[in-house]
């Protein structure tokens, strides 16, 4: 059964299997993801979760930028929050989207309470890194409804379990209670988007941490949880295999982190490469007054996530404007780059915006679905009053790499 196999790897998983390079990248990731978070330190999100933090007893964890402590389960949360609160920490398109350093929180967080050492921590991220992103390549959730959180339970509860020494049996049993009691839908990311866009992710890992303390201590949890009868595989991802026995087992071997992306960006991931094309157009548009109009084409991911719902045409919060594909080209061909600031609340009326935003079209090409997930394509054409017709099509994003 896949949550035994993947048990079994994760127990036997050793500083020593790792290679230099899978090493060096999971230290760029940890610092990547701290700064993520220490940017979004004054955000709301992040100081409604630490005002919890502080209503709670102390514990062994820190929160980021704080002096407050709490358990490790609420500090996965609270330090996750601030992580995610930007859309700028790192991505991983599979079939399925998501970010594999929403992991590295809570893995921070139970490495602290534990004890553990440096070469620890950097494991239980490669190991989280590696869980995640094998699922992610294994089945499609938002097609059917379901929010990629939900592989952070699996990955975020072996990472944890790892931290606390629990063996392969135990570390399957908090598998199969994570996995089997706390499943997200996809409405987090549809329609308006709240504060739940950025903390669905932390709570997963919060989750992962609690089903690993409840298998330390004996609990066992629904089996086969994959592959059952009323299991995930036959009632959120459909059939899929997912073979841990492949999964890499020393230093010359090719680790999922490596294939992970960093943003240059603080948005969307697969809204990168349409921002990358705006910009470069912006230089030849005379003024906005000459735009007609502008049509983006994308990817269905793109379709689906960034231009579908009405309330992307008028986003009213920093999270549906972030994941908005028409109110971010429009931004940035008014502001010429694209900073957070754009996203804050006060900043999504803006008139000229608004104005350039009516006159966005966004619509799915196949050809570049077809791309998927190698590339992230994106293609902006700018039709001028003129007649004229400025194109650009961005493949891959700076500071990514195409999976060839």
């Amino acid at each position: 059964m896949i949550a035994d196999d993947l048990g079994a790897w994760a127990a036997s998983l050793q500083f020593s299997d790792l290679g230099e390079h899978a090493i060096h990248t999971v230290r760029q990731r940890l610092v990547d993801t701290l700064g993520c978070g220490l940017g979004a330190f004054h955000a709301e999100p992040g100081r409604a979760a630490r005002r919890l933090a502080r209503a709670l007893p102390p514990g062994p964890s820190t929160v980021l930028g704080a002096t407050d402590t709490t358990t490790a389960d609420v500090a996965a949360f609270v330090n996750g929050t601030m992580v995610r609160h930007l859309d700028f920490n790192d991505g991983y398109l599979g079939l399925e989207p998501g970010h594999p350093s929403d992991n590295i929180p809570a893995c921070l967080a139970v490495a602290e309470a534990e004890g553990r050492s440096g070469r620890d921590l950097v494991t239980a991220i490669a190991l989280a890194y590696e869980v995640q992103v094998r699922l992610q390549d294994a089945a499609n959730l938002y097609r059917r409804g379901w929010d990629h959180v939900n592989y952070v339970l699996v990955s975020a509860a072996l990472a944890a379990g790892k931290l606390m020494g629990l063996d392969t049996g135990q570390l399957a049993q908090a598998a199969n209670i994570a996995l089997g009691g706390h499943l997200a839908l996809r409405q987090v990311r549809a329609g308006e988007l709240s504060w739940w866009k950025g903390s669905a992710a932390p709570n997963a890992a919060r989750n992962g941490v609690f089903a690993a303390w409840l298998a330390r201590e004996g609990f066992t949890g629904p089996a086969p949880v994959f592959e059952g009868a009323m299991g995930f595989m036959a009632q959120v991802s459909g059939p899929f295999t997912l073979e841990p026995a492949d999964f890499p087992r020393g230093p010359g071997s090719d680790y999922a982190v490596s294939r992970t992306l960093t943003k240059m960006l603080p948005t969307n991931g697969e809204m990168q490469t349409a921002v990358w094309a705006a910009l470069a157009l912006r230089e030849q548009i005379p003024g906005l007054d000459a735009v007609e109009r502008i049509v983006v084409d994308t990817t269905h991911i793109g379709w689906t996530i960034l231009g579908k719902d009405p309330e992307k045409w008028r986003p009213a919060t920093r999270e549906t404007a972030d994941h908005s594909l028409p109110y971010t080209d429009a931004r940035v061909l008014v502001d010429g780059e694209l900073t957070p600031s754009p996203y804050d609340p006060a900043a999504l009326a803006a008139p000229v915006v608004a104005s350039l935003m009516a006159r966005v079209e966004v619509r799915e090409d196949p050809e570049l679905t077809a791309m998927l997930p190698d590339r992230i394509p994106n293609r902006v054409t700018v039709h001028l009053a003129s007649g004229e017709q400025l194109v650009r099509e961005v493949h891959d994003a700076p500071a990514g790499t195409a999976r060839r």
